[in-house]
């Protein structure tokens, strides 16, 4: 080929990419928009805050009184409430209290309006609860930005919500899985929760605990079920793989922020008093508290709950295998006998599982609270 030789490139064919719709073009669901609850007594004041958001998809529900406001709240899902902070029955800072004292409601965003100029108005809507606060007269376009900024933030709060209520399905479906270990999560949560109380402990680990013995053993599900149901002894390497499960939980668990001290609990249920448990050989004290309470609730639950392998044992024959564990060193030799104490009052206080479950939707309120 000589050097005033052309050569001819055939361009590569571009490449066509599937063509999707746009989100922001999609039409929105007007099932789907988001509900707000404007309370003022005031019909301007009302169709005003209509007008000025009457460009967007909003769904708004309206209540000239309180009382028709919390009604509407029982039956609606609200994602914002702007109210003023006059109002007949009681004022809009009373209103805006009992809202966030309620746990149905505690989470929607309340923007407060008012004429009444004083910073000190302001800083008391703000202690009240609200969220939000904006001065009369209006600004069309500062309360649709402030609108829509809030009902970002709700909708984020509801996703973490969502997100963290599957995780909580993911858990109770592989406790599911084994038909002989029944309401193990329940009695686990109930369990662990009488003995954090009989130890003094705060709300929040109380609450951690309520978590823990739903999700301590959420990485069984990576575990395969010729492992995980096995009837005979596990070989050395089926024992390797069921060990991962504390760590796989913790993984699972991790990207969910409000899920941050129940880490420890799922990690670490399964260390021993003495160092030889699993995955960390964490001895004596440096076991989290919380996962040694947790851990005396499990073995207690699988000792009273019939298996494939044994029948149920009693409860006294439950704790003196316990206390034997004591003296092998595997277990924490001070919660071990409280415990013991802790749940024969649980066992006379909760004769029944309807007992049980009511004691648990109690505890849950309170803990929200």
């Amino acid at each position: 080929m000589s050097a005033h030789t052309k050569v001819e490139v055939t361009p590569l064919p571009v490449r066509q990419e599937p063509r999707h719709p746009r989100f922001e073009n999609a039409s929105p669901d007007p099932a789907y928009a988001p509900t707000i609850l404007i309370v003022d007594d005031i019909d301007l004041n009302r169709r005003l805050l209509r007008g000025i958001l009457k460009a967007t998809s909003y769904r708004i529900l309206e209540a000239k009184r309180p009382s028709v406001a919390f009604s509407l709240l029982d039956m609606e899902k609200v994602d914002l409430i702007i109210v003023d902070l006059v109002l007949p029955e009681m004022s809009g800072m009373e209103f805006c209290q009992m809202v966030k004292s309620d746990r149905r409601t505690q989470l929607i965003p309340i923007l407060m309006l008012t004429s009444i100029q004083g910073i000190e108005n302001e800083v008391a809507g703000l202690e009240s609860g609200a969220d939000d606060f904006l001065l009369k007269p209006l600004r069309p376009a500062l309360v649709r930005t402030r609108v829509g900024t809030m009902l970002r933030h709700k909708a984020l709060v509801d996703s973490l919500e969502e997100a963290e209520s599957i995780l909580f399905a993911l858990a109770q479906s592989v406790e599911h899985r084994d038909r002989y270990t029944g309401l193990h999560c329940e009695r686990l949560a109930s369990y662990s929760i009488d003995l954090a109380h009989a130890l003094g402990l705060p709300k929040q680990e109380q609450l951690a605990l309520f978590r823990g013995g739903y999700l301590h053993d959420i990485g069984k599900i990576s575990i395969p079920d010729s492992i995980l149901f096995k009837r005979g002894l596990l070989t050395e390497e089926e024992w390797d793989i069921m060990r991962q499960h504390t760590i796989r939980g913790e993984q699972i668990c991790r990207p969910m922020k409000t899920l941050a001290p129940v880490l420890p609990i799922i990690r670490s249920h399964h260390e021993r008093w003495d160092g030889s448990g699993y995955p960390d050989s964490l001895a004596g004290e440096d076991i989290p508290l919380l996962a040694r309470i947790l851990q005396v609730a499990d073995i207690y639950d699988a000792l009273t709950t019939a298996r494939p392998y044994k029948p149920a044992f009693s409860h006294d024959r439950a704790m003196a295998i316990m206390l034997e564990e004591v003296r092998r060193g595997w277990r924490d030799p001070e919660l071990v006998p409280l415990f013991a104490e802790v749940v024969k009052r649980h066992a006379e206080a909760q004769a029944d599982e309807q007992n049980m479950q009511q004691s648990l939707e109690a505890m849950r309120r309170e803990l929200a609270e």
